[in-house]
């Protein structure tokens, strides 16, 4: 088995729902909301849009007979004082994180790579921004309603992920925009090179430690490319993961179709998308997250 450790960072609010009290400091500012956190530093946070995601991620240990093959870290902008609810909420649900880091209203971002953090998931797309910049794959879990939140029952992990401008750079995106699609494909038919990694190949790998340890038929995670590729730019990422040696469960290449029922159907619990407009399709059915990268974010 590999001896690596996978190792989430996520903020307080991907984790709990703290809708209340962020609408709290907004308008009544920094004391206000203080006050209302430590009043109610007992009463437990209700889950939040990564909460199940999370839980499935620490789960992962159990098969491993007590080591830690998986770490959860809080990174939270708040102080250790008004993160004295957030603590008690983690141990109220039972969640196994032990390490974190509370900035006291500044980004946590500078500690990921400090903490060896191979994914950031944070509901402020200015810290998840920085955290790509420190090269450390990242996203902004984007926001619904709890009584739209599905919760997946299955134990297995699904995660899906487009291909240009998250697991692959945006080169080929890049094309596309400036000159159209005959000559994207052109460009893909044509080209001899694979393509480069994206901010999200590094988190992909260490997934695949991960899957290594078990049998297909038997792995606590699954993963799926959904792309708007199609024949034949289908063959060049297929020659990258190939190269890459990189293992991908699913692979939709849905030449432009529309991403949600296809993510419902795959049962992701969460998906991860370069552009809004995907993300915004696909949340009503799919937690998601938008990682702000490549050209359709300059």
């Amino acid at each position: 088995m590999q001896n690596s450790k996978l190792t989430i960072g996520i903020s307080s609010r991907a984790l709990f729902d703290l809708d209340f009290s962020h609408e709290i400091y907004k308008k009544k500012g920094l004391k206000s909301y203080q006050d209302y956190q430590i009043e109610n530093e007992d009463k437990t946070l209700k889950p939040g849009q990564a909460f199940n995601l999370v839980k499935k991620i620490l789960n992962i240990n159990d098969l491993y007979n007590g080591k830690e093959k998986v770490e959860v870290i809080l990174l939270s902008r708040n102080t250790s004082d008004t993160g004295l609810r957030i603590r008690n909420s983690i141990e109220d649900h039972n969640l196994n994180i032990s390490r974190a880091a509370f900035c006291g209203g500044e980004s946590p971002h500078r500690y990921v790579r400090d903490f060896g953090v191979h994914l950031f998931l944070s509901s402020s797309k200015e810290d998840v921004k920085l955290a790509i910049k420190s090269n450390v794959a990242a996203a902004t879990i984007m926001s619904r309603s709890s009584d739209r939140m599905k919760k997946n029952d299955s134990e297995i992990l699904k995660i899906a992920f487009d291909g240009d401008a998250v697991i692959f750079s945006d080169e080929s995106e890049k094309v596309f925009q400036e000159k159209g699609l005959d000559a994207f494909i052109k460009n893909e038919v044509n080209s001899k090179s694979v393509l480069k990694e994206g901010p999200f190949k590094s988190f992909l790998v260490e997934l695949n430690k991960i899957q290594s340890d078990f049998e297909i038929n038997e792995c606590p995670i699954r993963t799926a490319l959904v792309t708007a590729r199609s024949a034949p730019s289908d063959k060049r990422v297929i020659k990258t993961l190939r190269k890459w040696g990189v293992r991908i469960d699913e692979s939709l290449f849905l030449g432009g179709m529309d991403k949600t029922k296809f993510l419902e159907s795959f049962d992701a619990d969460i998906f991860f998308d370069d552009q809004k407009k995907h993300i915004m399709n696909a949340i009503e059915t799919t937690t998601s997250a938008h990682v702000p990268f490549g050209i359709k974010n300059s």
